[in-house]
């Protein structure tokens, strides 16, 4: 095979032929992970918006996989990106680079099995047992409605992928054709293995050149230890701020009464009815117990707690062992396998959670136990509120170090990977040594013990910058001489701020809030102060008021956490965002509070590793959300006097692009003022 032309040439082509601009930071960026997947060092690489970085890791995964015969896997936290990749800048980058590479590069996208119609239960009598929701006729009646359409659409689909049906169902309506992996009964045992829409995902992914998935998916594939994913030597995370998130609610299992009493419903038909009593009986003491409990972290099994989950494992494991499938029934019966896979998954799912939670503080030292355990206490919409047992892990960075890190060579990628001004703090959660932080600090940072020498993985970091002059085209407004906010909602002085700028702005305005209960007591309350209209999340889909805000220049948007993340709106429709406060996590979230106490163990700076990171991290993502092309200009103002007065707020501040600052509301007023007007 002749010598295939260089990252830079096969950039310079692809921007060439997608009629893009070459721009020195997105060569720095390609020509970077060219150099980590040669050398097989892991790379992290942050990448402001314009930067093209879509492009900058395509290009040398491509080039790779090409040269080498192997897979890159690419994978994303949004549907959105996945999207983008699949359906437009792969299939062009495929068009571009053909002539040079010499053959057309292969991709296709991958997604967990429950993302795809399974054949089997949707021509299978096998239902979904009732949730509580179903006693409602309104959702008995859509539920219906809904797998009418779904039934209709398995006969046109040539994927089976959920996300074809347009518009969208309901994951309730969704499980009635879909199954999980642990519910699946394996292509050899199924009559349609043959023509199984997820089995067809898989074999199409183990020949493509670049395969794209999510980070749920990449961990479930690390967790598992089972190969979900085709063989690969190189993985690119793109928006890698999120991984850690990502890969904890993956880890993340939950037991409450209702699941137990769905699993013994499963399980109806299928095993002697003393079994399933005992069963229902253990769902109903665990819903007694927890009744009588209050909602928090749990730091030991309060009184009576042990009782009842080894009720559960036992009566579970009795189920499970009479459900223990008959040889040949599969092929047999292929419904009732079915079923009873089905159920097994189900009280699987039961018995392992119960024994996760017993066992879980079998260590004594809660900063080295694996799990964190709490009871959830979940508001529902005109129902009683649901109560359930969490258990989540301390830290996922054990994980990532063994299960990622050591098998492939890891890009790490996004507009925001620097934390107080270095990688360090989202590297440790990574399961990656520090670069900066001298040996004998590095423990301040992590929430678990830092890896020994030997385990010690090298990697190195870039910041290839970004292509906006944030000191020219932004102002960075802290509000210092508001009150510090408080419990009480937003406070009269804050809502007459925020009249001042919306105003002075004529609209133009993403207001990110830190609840949803500020986002929409501000939203009253300035739809009776001023005359432009505002927009709040949860008024329509998510989508759809992105699109109203883009479309009106005059137009407002409050929200909380998904837009602080999920706005691209380029153009004079958003000049100015606003952020009521600084977004610390809430101080009684228990998996974050266990993460700071470990930290303090270790004799580090609990808030700052945890809290501190957490806020930064989204302090900088919402910050993002102002300059989109390089023709906009605005203001990010931001309310919180903390950012300017507390002794963390340098580090915080350190976090965010480099804008021009400023505390003086008269100034942001009149530049918002000359904005609306040019």
């Amino acid at each position: 095979m002749p010598a295939l032309p260089s990252v830079p040439e096969l950039l310079s082509l692809a921007v060439r032929g997608l009629g893009g601009t070459e721009r020195a930071s997105q060569l720095t960026m390609a020509s970077a992970v060219g150099g980590a997947i040669e050398s097989g060092e892991h790379l992290a690489v942050q990448a402001g918006t314009g930067t093209g970085k879509s492009l900058a890791y395509l290009v040398p995964s491509v080039r790779h996989a090409v040269e080498t015969g192997r897979t890159v896997v690419v994978s994303t936290a949004t549907i959105a990106l996945q999207r983008q990749l699949v359906d437009r800048d792969l299939p062009r980058l495929a068009d571009a680079l053909e002539p040079a590479l010499g053959r057309k590069p292969e991709f296709a996208i991958l997604k967990g099995r429950n993302n795809y119609l399974c054949l089997n239960k949707i021509n299978s009598a096998v239902e979904e047992p009732p949730d509580d929701q179903l006693f409602d006729a309104f959702a008995v009646s859509r539920l219906g409605r809904e797998v009418q359409r779904l039934n209709k659409w398995a006969s046109d689909t040539e994927t089976g992928d959920r996300d074809e049906v347009v518009p969208g169902v309901t994951d309730r309506s969704w499980r009635q054709v879909s199954v999980t992996s642990r519910e699946c009964l394996g292509k050899s045992r199924c009559s349609y293995g043959e023509d199984c829409f997820a089995e067809r995902a898989r074999i199409k992914s183990a020949q493509a050149d670049v395969v794209v998935t999510n980070h749920a998916l990449l961990a479930i594939d690390a967790i598992t230890g089972i190969a979900v994913l085709p063989e690969h030597d190189v993985v690119v995370i793109d928006e890698a701020h999120e991984l850690v998130d990502r890969v904890t609610a993956v880890a993340t299992a939950e037991l409450g009464e209702a699941a137990i009493a769905i699993a013994a419903r499963r399980c109806t038909k299928l095993v002697e009815e003393q079994d399933l009593d005992r069963l229902e009986g253990a769902a109903e003491a665990w819903g007694g117990v927890l009744d009588e409990l209050n909602a928090g972290r749990w730091d030991s099994l309060p009184n009576g707690v042990d009782a009842a989950l080894a009720l559960i494992r036992d009566s579970a494991w009795s189920v499970r062992t009479a459900l223990a499938p008959t040889r040949g029934m599969a092929a047999a019966d292929p419904e009732s396998a079915a079923a009873r896979n089905a159920a097994l998954s189900a009280i699987d799912e039961v018995h392992d959670s119960a024994v996760r939670a017993l066992t879980a503080f079998d260590e004594p030292d809660p900063s080295k136990r694996r799990d964190v355990v709490w009871l959830a206490v979940d508001e529902q919409r005109g129902k009683s509120a649901r109560r359930v047992v969490r258990m989540a892990p301390l830290s996922v960075g054990g994980l990532l170090r063994s299960r990622l890190f050591a098998e492939s060579t890891v890009v790490l990628t996004s507009a925001t990977l620097q934390v107080g001004g270095s990688f360090d703090g989202l590297a440790i959660n990574w399961g990656l040594p520090a670069q900066t932080l001298a040996r004998s600090d590095t423990a301040m940072a992590s929430a678990v013990e830092p890896p020994s020498d030997d385990e010690k993985i090298k990697w190195s970091s870039l910041d290839v910058g970004s292509p906006f002059d944030h000191a020219k085209s932004g102002i960075l407004y802290v509000a210092k001489h508001l009150p510090a906010p408080g419990r009480d909602g937003l406070a009269p002085a804050y809502l007459d701020e925020i009249e001042e700028l919306i105003t002075a702005a004529g609209g133009r305005t993403l207001g990110l809030f830190s609840s949803m209960r500020a986002a929409k007591s501000a939203a009253e309350a300035l739809r009776e102060r001023i005359d432009t209209p505002v927009l709040c999340q949860g008024d329509d889909s998510t989508g759809a008021l992105v699109a109203k805000f883009a479309a009106d220049e005059a137009t407002s948007l409050f929200g909380t956490l998904s837009l602080w993340q999920g706005v691209d709106v380029p153009g004079p429709s958003l000049s100015l965002v606003i952020l009521d406060r600084i977004p610390f996590p809430r101080p009684d979230d228990p998996l974050l509070v266990a993460r700071q106490r470990a930290v303090e163990s270790r004799g580090g700076n609990g808030f700052m590793a945890v809290a501190a990171n957490h806020a930064a991290l989204l302090l900088a993502q919402g910050t993002g959300r102002l300059l989109r092309s390089v023709d906009d200009r605005g203001v990010v103002a931001i309310l919180d006097p903390r950012l300017a007065t507390a002794r963390y707020g340098g580090y915080l501040r350190a976090s965010l692009p480099p804008y021009w600052e400023t505390s003086d509301p008269a100034i942001v007023r009149k530049a918002l003022e000359r904005l609306r007007r040019s």
